[in-house]
């Protein structure tokens, strides 16, 4: 090529140099474009794929018609994948298939669509299917990713607005049989009756069975209409994110029960909006204006309130940021890990045999982040608060108020908690100690003694079978000195047979 432009330089008139480097230039830009948007509108019956090894972050499989989704595989953690649509100005994910684990970034992980859009590995089997029996796959100019049923007309058998990963487009129904997770996993969003309730999963371990299935309630939103309300029995509530820019609840009809508004509200036309659980717990909406994604609503509006925004036993002050339970600790890298407490946010709790040791940290003048809807119990004073805590083993601490007589016991991993201008609201938390050395030297000490134990087995085993072929010998010389013997030999004892055998020897 270069050799080309060269020769031309040299030999043809300047219009004809101009006129190749025209189109040398147009060609660039198509074949640019060509790679941008040559990704297929649709995937048929038969199509069949593996990553490709040399892809960074995401390899496009589909896009819709306009080129603002694409479908493909995500790359994660260097050498797995998940299938994700993305939007693919700002990269960000907005569907991410819910499979139980991820998928090799390997060319044995295949994408297939025989009827059912598949992922597959053909080493460990089946990863995730649609199970349906469709014609073809697409997405939508929403980035609603469906499987179509064509024939006289076209049936939507399956689409991904139905299955939500942790976030929520435009128009897209949310209703009691879906949930939103946080990317971390920790955080989700589902339906109650009647209202809209945030879970937090801070205890995966715990023998407790405290509201196992969802998690920790920490906030919960109810309608706000005076002239509106949900009514029992006239059918489940269901969520939609308005292009008008707010969050509506809707029961029945299209008359919505409950506003929440954005800052954008009644402003359409802004842009796609999107709404998405965050990995610290909040729900937060956005519009796109073309070149990023801008903030246009957030569900919780104060960090301090957040379930967990300064950490395991973190302590929030209101415009001032976030420090410690334990004054001897110091907030670093948005953290207050304690010594022989590594385990706090994975979970369990001090009911196994080598989880019963634990100090104590109290605190005054705090509270927790949602009180409001958590159970209490009231007792006299702040001893009697703590007993009820301290004779629990799946209880990790207790917030009391001295005024109001309110005992808030925590059945899970102490989280962040709130600073108040109030000593009278005292809190109590168990610290594990030390576990992971006890548990050593404890182990340390059981395989001490199982050795000692097969050494001694050992020892009495050879000193039987001693004794047992020392009392054989003995019985066989015995047995040789009387019936065995010649001549005189024959009356001896064994013992002058021995001292016979032993004077015989000495002679020779």
């Amino acid at each position: 090529m270069a050799k080309q432009l060269i020769i031309n330089t040299l030999c043809c008139p300047r219009w004809t140099q101009l006129t190749l480097f025209l189109v040398t230039l147009l060609s660039h830009f198509t074949t640019t474009a060509t790679y941008r948007t040559g990704a297929p509108q649709e995937l048929l019956k038969g199509f069949n794929t593996a990553p490709d090894l040399s892809t960074s972050s995401f390899q496009t499989l589909l896009r819709d018609s306009v080129g603002n989704y694409s479908l493909g595989f995500l790359r994660v953690n260097q050498n797995q994948l998940s299938l994700a649509v993305i939007h693919v100005p700002s990269k960000e994910p907005l569907w991410i298939a819910n499979t139980n684990k991820l998928a090799r970034w390997s060319d044995q992980t295949r994408i297939i669509f025989n009827g059912s859009l598949v992922i597959s590995d053909t080493d460990t089997g089946l990863f995730w299917s649609t199970y349906t029996d469709g014609d073809r796959v697409r997405i939508s100019n929403t980035s609603n990713l469906l499987i179509e049923k064509v024939t006289g007309t076209i049936s939507i058998l399956w689409q991904s607005f139905q299955f939500p990963y942790n976030t929520l487009m435009e128009n897209q129904n949310f209703t009691s049989a879906m949930k939103l997770v946080s990317s971390n996993g920790l955080y989700s969003m589902k339906l109650g009756s009647n209202f809209i309730g945030f879970y937090a999963k801070f205890n995966m371990n715990s023998s407790s069975d405290h509201d196992t299935v969802h998690g920790e309630l920490y906030l919960k939103h109810n309608p706000l209409e005076a002239k509106a309300r949900v009514f029992e029995g006239e059918g489940p509530i269901r969520v939609i994110l308005n292009p008008d820019g707010y969050l509506g609840m809707y029961q029945n009809g299209s008359t919505p029960v409950d506003v929440q508004p954005f800052s954008t509200f009644q402003q359409p036309g802004l842009g796609n909006r999107r709404i998405r659980l965050e990995p610290d717990g909040n729900l937060i909406a956005y519009f796109w204006t073309g070149s990023s994604w801008v903030v246009d609503f957030k569900q919780i509006s104060d960090p301090c309130e957040l379930p967990s925004t300064c950490g395991s036993y973190g302590l929030c002050q209101p415009g001032k940021g976030c420090s410690c339970l334990d004054d001897r600790k110091e907030y670093i890298s948005g953290s207050c890990q304690i010594p022989g407490n590594r385990k706090q946010v994975a979970g369990g709790d001090f009911c196994g045999l080598f989880d019963r040791e634990y100090r104590v940290l109290r605190k005054y003048g705090v509270e927790l982040p949602y009180k409001e809807i958590m159970a209490y119990t009231r007792k006299s004073s702040l001893e009697k608060c703590e007993s009820a805590c301290e004779e629990v083993c799946t209880c990790w601490g207790a917030v009391y108020s001295n005024t109001s007589g309110f005992c808030y016991t925590i059945d899970y991993p102490i989280q962040t908690l709130v600073a108040v201008d109030d000593e009278t609201k005292m809190g109590y938390f168990k610290v594990k100690e030390g576990g992971g050395k006890k548990k050593m030297v404890v182990w340390l000490g059981v395989g001490i003694g199982l050795l000692c134990g097969v050494v001694l087995i050992f020892l009495g085993v050879m000193w039987l079978f001693w004794k047992r072929a020392a009392r054989e010998k003995r019985r066989y010389v015995e047995e040789e000195g009387v019936a065995g013997g010649v001549g005189p030999y024959r009356d001896l004892g064994s013992t002058k047979l021995k001292a016979l055998e032993l004077s015989q020897t000495q002679s020779s």
